[in-house]
């Protein structure tokens, strides 16, 4: 429940959609086919729709990045910072919630505990946006990008690459593989990099929605990781996503782990350990948590899914942890302890299992396919 507002972070969010066009919401109502929207926040999304009456709409779930979606992968985004909208190519079409800080608490711990006096003393006036603030630096002007329209050659190959820290391991790979980007990674935070192959477009995206994505059709070919792909198929066993190739890229371990100073040596003692209470498992990976906790055969579980920073969970807010590591040092300096390893993970390149009725399109493809298989087997 919300205690207070805080008065700094204000904010809005928007949908938003391609500023080639001429996109109103009555419009949308009026339009036969579905609407398609993309957003980190797909019950916001799915209100929006609601309340606007929209007649046919769905819903893409992302963990980010949704600005580049529209118009080709959407209709619609719901996203905030409308300043950037023109860099994007983007135009508000409604402002759907006004944002700011808010301190929060659990609804039953505020009833049954004393916490007023906790909260007294934190006024707005006191927070650091509202002390003095030191003077910013120049801030980059970002070059307003045309927004490209919709590719509607059949025969386009359709690729998706991954935003964060793999973006240093993909363009080594692709240099590798001979194939050149104007602009990856980008300081000014383009997600539409221009590749210098015939018949083929570029969007930058999260790892974490491309299989989900490559099973919806927005894309042809992803390069992700395989834990993400993992993730996808626990959630959805008869999704057309597969891997094609293994980029031998950004090698981590998918582990289990529990806090140092708890007396476990593996699963089945956590399982004893916890017999009286549900064991909490905390991950990014919900469904790969899921998945492990019934293949182990858990007495009980509560899954807790987490964004990130997943360490700080052990131990009070939860019993086991499913996370990535690569030497396990950030772990151990988080008093954490490795009790099984799940699988391995690299970067890979994955697509769809459904048939490519364009020769032209299938044959850049398996190009594209067969030169990062060759650039990989070379970096290795």
């Amino acid at each position: 429940m919300k205690i207070k507002n805080l008065k700094y972070g204000e904010g809005a969010l928007y949908a938003a959609a391609s500023a080639t066009g001429t996109v109103t919401v009555e419009a949308l109502r009026g339009k036969a086919g579905t609407i398609r929207i993309a957003s980190e926040y797909p019950n916001l999304a799915e209100s929006f729709a609601i309340n606007t009456r929209l007649r046919h709409f769905s819903v893409f779930p992302l963990w980010g990045g949704a600005e580049v979606y529209p118009p080709e992968s959407a209709d619609l985004a719901l996203v905030g910072t409308a300043e950037e909208f023109p860099y994007h190519g983007l135009a508000p079409i409604s402002r759907v919630l006004s944002v700011s800080a808010f301190l929060i608490a659990n609804r039953d711990s505020w009833k049954d505990k004393e916490l007023s006096q906790m909260v007294a003393p934190i006024e707005p006036a006191l927070l650091p946006e509202k002390a003095e603030r030191k003077p910013e630096g120049k801030r980059r002007q970002r070059t307003k990008t045309p927004y490209p329209a919709p590719e509607a050659d059949k025969d386009v190959v359709r690729l998706a690459l991954p935003d964060g820290h793999q973006q240093a391991h993909t363009r080594r790979l692709l240099d590798k593989a001979g194939i050149r980007l104007d602009d990856y990674p980008s300081e000014k935070g383009n997600r539409r990099p221009r590749a210098d192959l015939e018949g083929v477009t570029v969007k930058v995206i999260r790892p974490q929605d491309m299989p989900l994505q490559v099973a919806n059709d927005n894309f042809d070919l992803a390069i992700t990781g395989r834990d993400w792909l993992t993730e996808h198929l626990c959630q959805f066993p008869s999704s057309p996503v597969k891997e094609l190739a293994d980029l031998k890229l950004g090698w981590v371990k998918v582990v289990a782990v529990v806090s140092q100073d708890r007396d476990i040596a593996d699963i089945r003692d956590l399982s004893e350990s916890e017999r009286a209470l549900p064991i909490r498992v905390a991950s990014e990976y919900i469904n790969i948590a899921d998945s492990y906790a019934r293949d182990n055969r858990l007495n009980r579980y509560r899954l807790i899914p987490t964004w990130g920073a997943s360490e700080a969970f052990l131990p009070e807010d939860a019993d086991l942890l499913i996370e990535n590591t690569q030497t396990g040092r950030t772990l151990a300096q988080h008093n954490l302890k490795i009790i099984d390893t799940l699988f391995e993970s690299t970067a890979c390149l994955i697509g769809s299992t459904k048939r490519v009725a364009s020769p032209a399109k299938k044959e850049r493809m398996e190009s594209i396919i067969k030169t990062l298989r060759r650039a990989a087997e070379e970096i290795s």
